[in-house]
């Protein structure tokens, strides 16, 4: 596992972290720890919702350009093709 340093903290964070710590009934570290997991969860629930509503975009995109060959039929026809001979 990595390990970080965090330097020039606040004393009043480091107070007010410690009290957090001991209200979850964590260490400081794993108070830290949980503190950055959440934060990081967080943040891929946002990339998740931003990439979810640009895929369900380009759906609408295709959609609406009409009808579209689908890969297997274009593949089949590639194989069953003579490709020039």
């Amino acid at each position: 596992m990595a390990a970080i340093t965090v330097r020039r903290l606040d004393e009043s964070v480091v107070t007010l972290l410690k009290a957090r710590a001991e209200i979850n009934n964590r260490s400081l570290e794993g108070e830290v720890r949980q503190i950055l997991r959440a934060a990081v969860e967080n943040d891929m629930d946002a990339k998740r919702r931003v990439f979810l509503a640009r895929m369900k975009q380009l759906q609408k995109e295709i959609t609406l350009k009409g009808p579209y060959t689908p890969s297997e039929v274009l593949i089949r026809e590639d194989r069953d093709g003579d490709h020039g001979r």
